[in-house]
């Protein structure tokens, strides 16, 4: 692939179809529904993992190959597909699947062959509101779970109750401090708390309820400066 443009899509409530039903589709299927999309699966035989996803019926399972015309005619409700994952073991497949998407300016992603598609899903570690993405540009799909693997270890599921905090915080200082200039100093010095710490010590809420109040009734550096000490 040539030089990408890494963005986050938000894709609730939108449709798109995966073609394949093996370890690779299943993973595909699982990113969409943690995103909100609504997904339909083309394969002759599936996983159990993704058949008991269609028997809950969070799948639209379609038991048959892939057909010339699947990516043009949309989904079930008349819907365009918003993305188009190429994940069966038969490369030939694949490539129809992607030439399709391409004539139908469809964007679409090629398990085997990341080069022919439009766009390639990095490996992705999520903490609540932080995602830390890892790509190697299909290079070396491997190397990028394992740095992915990595990351997850040094930012635990604390992070999660870490990042919603900050937004806490951050929304308090945003409504009881005017001056721009100081909201930006608070916020780079809130960095300094070691929350995550406070999380895994089980001392975290104590911590939060004094810490907001405090600065609610003194919102200024010196009582974020309190707090740093204090960790």
């Amino acid at each position: 692939m040539g030089r990408d443009y890494p963005i986050h899509l938000q894709i609730e409530g939108c449709a798109c179809l995966v073609v394949g039903g093996g370890q690779v589709a299943f993973r595909k299927v699982s990113g969409l529904l943690g995103a909100g999309a609504r997904v339909s699966v083309i394969s002759p035989s599936v996983g159990d993992e993704l058949a008991a996803l269609a028997a809950r019926g969070d799948v639209v399972l379609y038991s048959r190959p892939y057909a010339a015309g699947d990516v043009a005619q949309g989904a079930a409700d008349g819907s365009r597909w918003t993305l188009v994952f190429a994940a069966t073991d038969a490369p030939e497949v694949n490539r129809r699947v992607c030439d399709e998407a391409a004539a139908q300016g469809v964007l679409v992603s090629v398990a085997d062959q990341p080069e022919l598609g439009s766009f390639i899903v990095p490996s992705v570690v999520r903490r609540g509101k932080l995602t830390l993405a890892v790509s190697t540009g299909g290079a070396s799909p491997s190397l990028g779970r394992r740095i992915a693997g990595e990351l997850a270890a040094v930012y635990g599921e604390e992070f999660g109750a870490y990042m919603e905090f900050l937004a806490e915080a951050r929304a308090l200082v945003q409504r009881r401090v005017d001056d721009q200039a100081q909201r930006q100093r608070m916020f780079r010095r809130m960095l300094e708390w070691d929350v995550p710490a406070l999380i895994r010590d089980g001392a975290f809420e104590s911590w939060r309820r004094e810490l907001l109040a405090a600065l609610e009734r003194e919102p200024d550096l010196r009582t974020v400066d309190a707090f740093v000490r204090r960790d």
